[in-house]
């Protein structure tokens, strides 16, 4: 989502500089941000002159301390692992400039938890997008105990610029999006696990664009389930509600780190043109996590 958080403040007209681990990631980060943008000068939606706008507003960085040395804002979005996130806001509290906010686009990790590894906790926000940035209104603005009123006024204020809809939420488990999604997602998995029927019937009549199931296979077990209750003594994020719990038959697919469709791997059968596709394709339909035990016959083999 790092792409999208950067083409969304460059279009807006802020000077970003996108931070990567690697320069190729970096590459094909912008070659996402341009193809973004062509799609959107072919809607007419923008004009090639702002593509190019947008495109000169970013540089990009493999290193925290140059990336981050004159920002007034940072947005983290790196991979949702709790000792990652807390190294890179440890060094984000070492490099940025003292007056900078430093926010995170965390799903489920407690913003309190990750603005203590800092020394301005008072400038430490959750900044919640919704995939795909440059498509998605929502924005959910999370404050951590110690979240000022002041950060969390200019985070609200900056999402309007950026022609989002900001929601501000308190630091509780799942936030508000997750809170809802979450559940739902896991009890469509239930549905289909204990046989009580399949044809698509939650993707035609939730009026949503995939439906639970297709939601969740896209975005694989061991994303959604690390958002559900059941973890062991000294798990890394809260415990929901007792009787909200995730599916145990697919355990050995979260251990696996099976990423969902949009990794290459969902839980559901692929329709056979639609393999090696992925994107919006496989957002929607390339759905393969356990369906060697469900749907034997009719998945890609791991």
């Amino acid at each position: 989502m790092g792409n999208g958080i950067a083409h969304v403040f460059a279009m807006n007209g802020f000077s970003v500089s996108m931070i990567d681990i690697s320069q190729q990631a970096l590459e094909k980060g912008m070659q996402t941000i341009a193809a973004n943008l062509d799609r959107m000068v072919k809607k007419e939606l923008i004009k090639e002159e702002d593509k190019t706008a947008t495109l000169g507003r970013i540089r990009t960085f493999t290193q925290i301390p140059e990336g981050v040395g004159n920002a007034d804002l940072v947005v983290e979005a790196a991979t949702e692992n709790v000792t990652l996130k807390l190294d890179i806001f440890r060094q984000l509290d070492l490099s940025a400039p003292a007056g900078a906010v430093l926010a995170t686009n965390t799903s489920s990790i407690s913003i309190t938890r990750i603005a203590a590894a800092t020394k301005r906790p008072e400038k430490v926000i959750g900044m919640h997008f919704m995939n795909p940035v440059p498509v998605m209104k929502l924005v959910e603005v999370i404050r951590g105990y110690a979240t000022s009123d002041e950060v969390t006024k200019t985070i609200m204020e900056l999402s309007r610029t950026l022609g989002k809809v900001p929601v501000e939420v308190n630091d509780y488990p799942g936030f508000v999006a997750n809170r809802i999604l979450m559940p739902m997602l896991n009890e469509a998995i239930y549905s289909l696990y204990e046989g009580r029927g399949w044809g698509g019937g939650d993707r035609h009549g939730d009026e949503t664009r995939h439906g639970p199931s297709h939601g969740a296979a896209a975005i694989g077990r061991f994303y959604w389930a690390g958002r559900l209750p059941f973890h062991p003594p000294g798990a890394t994020r809260w415990v929901w509600a007792a009787e909200i719990r995730p599916l145990s038959a697919t355990g050995q697919y979260g251990d696996r780190r099976q990423a969902g469709s949009e990794g290459g791997r969902g839980f559901l059968p692929v329709h056979p043109r639609l393999q090696g596709r992925s994107g919006v394709a496989g957002f929607s339909h390339c759905l393969r996590v356990f369906a060697s035990t469900i749907f034997p016959k009719s998945c890609i083999a791991w």
